[in-house]
């Protein structure tokens, strides 16, 4: 077939009636078999060259298309789509119960589905070599092709398997690498990945339509007056990115104190309720997402008319990447970046906390030659995070100094030698792309320009639209009264939240007047708990009273959790709060046991492993049949919490509830 059967079978198919160039080009030459690395912005039509040629190999009985894919979301979406066309795709994904996989597995096998879905994390199942070799595969594709490279913003070790399968693909099978975002190193780490023969094809990054801009402020408060401002003046549906999950919902609260249909997404938020979200905002029922990097990737929304990011994110080619989420019709749309100096502080925290230490690299290996381990007790041993510790695995294993099976790992007793250099090397080259971050921010010059050049293209003229182009101020003085809005929503904002239990009836309800690092609190905690600054003032007993008033009617009894290192600080603030609520409170709660403080343990195994049996009541006959408020001074992932409301309503209290100062900001991403 020539291109004008080819785009008479387009139009057939997909109502499309003609292919771009370099959209025919990729086309034409997966068609040849070969090897593809596709760079090209968002909105450009990459997932139709790997659709249609997927669509159009199956149907002449070459097989089926394997697109690895790093979101579910995105997965949902382009299945939904691909259906609607009388495509037969399917997804294998986490979401799905096994029954549900198992029969798309059977049906591909059978040779019933063209396009397969499937994130590389299923790479790990034992079965995963066994179902490649009794399916019949047409082409590889590999979407967001930038997870592979580790110089990549989303580098994914997952990814790096992929490899090993093309590696066992016939010389003149297709394959495609696509991404909108790839600098010259990312694009040859990906190249040399895929082996000989990639021809690279980088397309031009400009968005015409973008109207860049970067607002620089010196306190969170007017960050969060100016965002509103903003938000309440842009027609249109909307998504704000913040770099905590403790912020998604601070500003989400924050947009609907002041009127604006907002709602908060993270990756902790529970797949139902995440899925919920997405089809709401593809209905344009809320004006604004405010979430993490978690949201977005695979959101195929045509009218996104604003991006705004509450800070700035680890690098340009993330930047570009998150805002290539928005304005994919072409109409005018705002692109806002939002600095205040100290913003850079979180960002290299998670450029440092990257990759473990080197001690727990030594550690781990030293274990793992005198014993055959699982990660749950390796991640208890070493005492360190469960996500660190799957990053140090990884790595080892790609160093060939340790392998997996089943779900045990073992040394290979090897001449390799562990290199630790080389994650320093990362952590530099990372430290580097903060810096061009922060670059940006503080240009003169057409911002749309700087980040295309930033990207290897070099195509493009002043954008014209952008702050810098059209000598703009996006900020304003801030006025009396909407400082005062912002006050009035401070003093009466307090967290609610449930833990156990992903069932809001069988969670234990945690009330806490504050977040640690985002208010005073934290301090005034941080002087009474570590510096003997004494009793927790009249301040935090105020504040933790209007928290229970707004959130709770009434309780039999308070209890108090017991300390582990900072004395009677909490039963005397327990005491304050119960004289001034009129509720009875009681010391009958106790540790039977010595603990370590619960900061030191950093996996919530270590966490629920030094809490286990520690507590106890010297008179059940008190809690009997009883509604208990549990206070402490501070909750973290709840594990104390959660391990003392289980014995109470195991030994006769009728439900238990929580009290506390402060959560802290656990769950970056």
């Amino acid at each position: 077939m020539n291109r004008f059967e080819h785009e008479k079978n387009l139009k057939n198919i997909f109502s499309f009636d003609k292919f771009y160039d370099r959209q025919w080009e990729v086309v034409q030459q997966l068609l040849f078999g070969k090897k593809i690395l596709l760079i090209e912005k968002t909105s450009f039509g990459k997932s139709l060259c790997f659709q249609y040629v997927g669509k159009y190999l199956y149907d002449n009985n070459k097989g089926m298309t394997i697109v690895f894919c790093p979101l579910i979301a995105l997965m949902r979406n382009q299945i939904q789509i691909l259906k609607s066309k009388g495509i037969n795709a399917a997804s294998l994904n986490c979401e799905q119960s096994f029954e549900e996989n198992q029969i798309i597995i059977d049906k591909a096998k059978k040779g019933k589905i063209s396009l397969l879905y499937i994130a590389p994390e299923r790479q790990e199942s034992a079965e995963w070599l066994e179902f490649i070799k009794k399916v019949k595969i047409a082409m590889i594709v590999i979407d967001e092709a930038h997870c592979i490279s580790t110089w990549g913003h989303d580098f994914r070790p997952n990814y790096k398997r992929i490899i090993d399968v093309v590696k066992l693909l016939p010389y003149d099978m297709p394959v495609l690498a696509v991404t909108a975002t790839a600098t010259k190193k990312v694009a040859n780490d990906i190249k040399f990945q895929l082996g000989e023969n990639v021809q690279v094809l980088r397309g031009t990054l400009n968005r015409e339509n973008f109207e860049l801009s970067v607002v620089n402020v010196s306190t969170e408060d007017d960050k969060m007056i100016m965002i509103a401002n903003l938000v309440e003046d842009i027609a249109g549906t909307g998504i704000i990115y913040t770099g905590t999950r403790a912020n998604t919902q601070i500003y989400a609260d924050w947009l609907r104190y002041i009127g604006i249909n907002a709602i908060h997404y993270n990756a902790g938020i529970g797949t139902e309720k995440r899925q919920e979200v997405e089809d709401n905002f593809y209905k344009n029922n809320y004006k604004v997402i405010v979430s993490t990097c978690a949201f977005g990737m695979g959101i195929d929304k045509p009218d996104v008319r604003f991006i705004i990011h509450t800070q700035i994110t680890d690098s340009l080619l993330q930047y570009y990447q998150e805002i290539g989420r928005a304005g994919r019709d072409g109409l005018p749309t705002k692109i806002i970046l939002f600095n205040k100096e100290d913003d850079k502080r979180l960002r290299q925290r998670f450029i440092s906390q990257s990759k473990p230490n080197l001690l727990e690299y030594l550690r781990t290996i030293d274990i793992l030659k005198n014993k055959i381990c699982r990660l749950h007790e390796l991640t208890k041993e070493i005492n360190i995070k469960q996500n660190q510790m799957q990053v140090i695995l990884q790595d080892l294993i790609e160093q060939n100094i340790i392998y997996k099976d089943g779900t045990s790992y073992i040394y290979k007793n090897s001449d390799a030698v562990f290199d630790y250099d080389k994650f320093q090397d990362f952590k530099i080259y990372k430290s580097l792309e903060l810096e061009k971050m922060i670059e940006y921010t503080n240009i003169s010059s057409c911002r749309m320009k700087y980040l295309c050049n930033y990207l290897e293209d070099f195509n493009i003229d002043n954008c014209t639209k952008c702050d810098n182009c059209r000598k703009i101020q996006t900020k304003r003085e801030i006025n009396e009264k909407e400082q005062k809005r912002l006050r009035n929503f401070q003093a009466h904002y307090f967290i609610e939240d449930y833990i156990g239990s992903n069932d809001k009836e069988k969670a234990i309800k945690v009330v806490a007047s504050s977040y640690y690092g985002t208010s005073d609190i934290g301090n005034i905690i941080h002087h009474c708990k570590y510096e003997n600054g004494g009793d927790f003032p009249k301040e935090c007993v105020d504040r933790v009273i209007l928290a229970y008033k707004k959130y709770y009617k009434t309780h039999d009894l308070i209890l108090f959790v017991p300390p582990t290192i900072s004395g009677n600080l909490v039963e005397n603030f327990a005491k304050k709060v119960a004289l001034k609520l009129g509720i009875p409170i009681s010391n009958t709660l106790i540790k039977n046991r010595e603990t370590r403080p619960q900061k030191e343990c950093k996996s919530a195994i270590i966490k629920n492993a030094n809490l286990k049996n520690a507590f106890e009541v010297r008179n059940v006959d008190v809690i009997q049949n009883k509604s208990i408020l549990l206070i402490d001074d501070i909750i973290d992932n709840g594990a104390t919490i959660k391990n003392i409301a289980k014995y109470l309503l195991k030994n006769g209290a009728r439900k238990v509830d929580a009290l506390v100062i402060a959560k802290t900001l656990i769950g970056d991403e």
